[in-house]
C-alpha cells in the first residue's frame, strides 16, 4: 500500500502558497466564463497568470495534457481539452486547475454558469458545491476516508442526482496525485483513519441523470454516457486537529 505523506508545518506552507495561487486561478477563469469566449482563452489566461506568480500549471503536459486547466462544458464532467470552442450562453463550465511551486501542488475546480443558466443547471451546480462542504464535515481526525465519501453520496442522491463512480479525489503534495484515493460514494466507516497533515483533494463530480460515464477517442475528455450535465466542485484541504482548512482559497490579498 502506498504511504500516505504527513506533511510537516514548512510543507503546509508551501501547500497555502501553492493552493492560493490555484485559487486565484480558478476564480480568474470564473470571471472569463462568459458567451462569446473560447475555452482556450481561458486556458491561455490561466497559464499567464500561473507562470506570472513564479509558479508552474501542474496540468500542463501531466500525461500528455495539452492545457493548463481542464475546462469542461455540460455533458463533460472533466478533463475537456481547451480548444476553440466558443461558449455560449447557457452552458455551464467546469474548470479545474492546478499549480505547482516550491515543490507543491494546489489542485481545484469549480462549475460556472456561462450567462443566465436554466434553474436545472444552477441547481446542479449548487448542489455539487454544497456537497463537498457537507463531506469534509467528517474530514476530521479519527474519522476515515470513507466517511467524507458517504456524505458527499448522501447528499448528491437525496437532490436527485448522482456521483460519479469511475474518478475520485486523492492525496495532494509534492505529487499532484497521492495517496489515499477519496471516492464521492460508497459507505461510511471504511478506508485511512484521517490524521493531522494530511492534504486532500476532496472532488465531488455529479451527474444530473446516471452517474455512467465515457472517455472520448482522445483519451482525455470525459463525459456522461447519457448526456446529462455535470458539475464538479473540488479543493485541496488540511486535515487539522480542529476543523479541516481550505488550502485553496484566496487567502490574505497582501500575501
Amino acid at each position: 500500500m502506498e504511504m500516505i505523506s504527513i506533511k510537516s508545518p514548512h510543507e503546509i506552507e508551501l501547500m497555502r502558497k501553492a493552493g492560493r495561487i490555484t485559487a486565484a486561478a480558478r476564480a480568474l477563469a470564473g470571471k472569463l466564463v462568459v458567451p462569446g469566449k473560447t475555452t482556450l482563452e481561458i486556458d491561455t489566461a490561466v497559464r499567464k497568470f500561473i507562470e506570472s506568480q513564479g509558479a508552474k500549471p501542474s496540468f500542463l503536459g501531466y500525461g500528455g495534457f495539452p492545457g493548463s486547466a481542464c475546462i469542461s462544458v455540460n455533458e463533460v464532467v472533466i478533463h475537456g481539452i481547451p480548444d476553440h470552442r466558443v461558449l455560449k450562453e447557457g452552458d455551464i463550465v467546469s474548470v479545474d486547475v492546478g499549480a505547482c511551486i516550491g515543490g507543491f501542488h494546489g489542485d481545484c475546480a469549480a462549475t460556472f454558469p456561462c450567462g443566465k443558466v436554466s434553474p436545472e443547471a444552477e441547481r446542479l451546480i449548487a448542489v455539487t458545491e454544497q456537497s463537498f462542504w457537507e463531506g469534509i464535515k467528517h474530514a476530521r481526525v479519527g474519522q476515515r476516508i470513507s466517511d467524507i465519501s458517504h456524505a458527499v453520496q448522501q447528499y448528491v442522491e437525496a437532490n436527485g442526482y448522482s456521483v460519479v463512480r469511475d474518478f475520485v479525489g486523492h492525496g495532494v503534495g509534492a505529487n499532484l496525485h497521492e495517496a489515499p484515493e477519496v471516492p464521492n460514494y460508497g459507505p461510511a466507516g471504511h478506508g485511512v483513519r484521517l490524521q493531522s497533515g494530511m492534504t486532500l483533494a476532496v472532488e465531488p463530480m455529479v451527474c444530473a441523470g446516471d452517474w455512467h460515464v465515457r472517455v472520448l477517442k482522445d483519451k482525455w475528455t470525459t463525459v456522461t454516457t447519457d448526456g446529462s450535465l455535470a458539475a464538479h466542485y473540488e479543493n485541496s484541504i488540511l486535515i487539522t486537529d480542529g476543523e479541516p482548512e481550505i488550502l485553496t482559497s484566496l487567502g490574505d490579498p497582501a500575501l
